[in-house]
């Protein structure tokens, strides 16, 4: 079912110019459809801010659930914030108060780029912890990504994350590891996921916290949850990404190198680009060191036309069933204790 365009958000007009069902406020005051709010804390920088918005806002308005989706996007003011990111925020962007006071059905936690393994240096640390802890007691469900996951596990679990010895980034193969939950009901028993972090929570501190992994690959667990079934959902990849994300973080890394900001030049992401690629991309790497090429010249569109995505449609599969989740608890039977009218069998009611 549609998303409902309640604010001039440029992300809205974006995903209908893309052929993404979007309403207006106007048209969906007449439709009886139940609703249901969805927050967005968006921590990621500026240069994903609003693509982050974008990616998310598409996997909710790809699920097929009878209801009108409002997404509330918001941030944490202690995150650093460059002039047009601020105009971006301050223009469009819910203040945290403000949601409290109109509640969430259920709240999307992104990722955010602190790459030192004490989640504690983090400007943002104390505000976090405040959003988490306020959608633990008020909102259904608490969807987590990357740093997020991190974050929750250290503020309610005591579990801190580890650092890598290499920064986990490209797309590495994971598979299903329990296939009862509803959450992966319908989902590839085998699938993709990217990954872009520095630090990770070890599959043993998952266990030991009790929470339940259910998919896991060779760079560790990735969606786990909650032992309340769904109080909680921890991604520790980044299944939201588009094709494209990867290559953009990486022609930002370039950016950084030529800034001085990093001292070496970026190493592709694994498993993600092909023999012709990396060649293209040495062949650029080489001329930019010689001083032939700027970073205008990064070939940015030569590569998108043959990339590969082997995560989306898993990816809808697990968002759509975390709605249906959702939807049921909200709005079939409120009344029973929390996800107990989830049949595991048939958590969207399809029988």
């Amino acid at each position: 079912m549609p998303l409902i365009a309640h604010s001039n958000l440029p992300s809205f007009a974006r995903l209908k110019n893309e052929g993404e069902t979007i309403l207006s406020k106007d048209r969906a005051d007449h439709q009886a459809i139940r609703e249901l709010h969805i927050g967005l804390l968006n921590m990621m920088p500026d240069a994903a801010l609003e693509a982050t918005e974008r990616q998310f806002f598409r996997l909710i308005g790809h699920s097929n659930q009878i209801a009108q989706f409002y997404l509330h996007p918001f941030t944490l003011p202690a995150i650093k914030r460059g002039n047009k990111a601020k105009t971006h925020i301050n223009t469009y962007y819910q203040d945290f108060d403000d949601i409290k006071k109109q509640g969430l059905d259920a709240l999307i936690i992104t990722g955010a780029h602190v790459e030192d393994a004490n989640l504690q240096k983090a400007p943002f640390y104390q505000q976090l912890k405040e959003v988490v802890d306020w959608s633990y007691d008020c909102v259904t469900s608490t969807l987590c990504s990357c740093l997020a996951t991190h974050a929750v596990l250290e503020f309610r679990y005591g579990k801190k994350r580890q650092p890598l010895d290499k920064k986990c980034w490209g797309v590495f193969q994971h598979s299903v590891i329990d296939r009862t939950h509803p959450l992966v009901s319908g989902a590839n028993t085998k699938f993709d996921v990217p990954h872009s972090r520095f630090n990770q929570i070890l599959s043993t501190q998952f266990k030991e916290a009790g929470i339940k992994i259910l998919v896991s690959g060779t760079v560790g667990a990735h969606l786990c949850v909650s032992q309340d079934l769904l109080r909680i959902v921890f991604f520790q990849g980044h299944p939201e990404y588009d094709t494209i994300s990867l290559l953009k973080e990486y022609k930002r890394e370039v950016a950084a190198f030529l800034s001085g900001s990093r001292v070496d030049y970026p190493d592709f992401p694994k498993h993600y680009l092909n023999a012709q690629n990396k060649a293209i991309l040495n062949e650029y790497r080489d001329k930019l060191l010689a001083g032939e090429f700027a970073l205008g010249d990064f070939p940015e569109k030569l590569i998108n036309q043959t990339l590969n995505n082997t995560w989306g449609n898993t990816t809808n599969a697990i968002i759509n069933n975390w709605i249906g989740c959702v939807y049921q608890v909200t709005h079939e039977d409120i009344d029973k204790p929390f996800m107990d009218n989830i049949d595991a069998n048939d958590p969207l009611g399809l029988k």
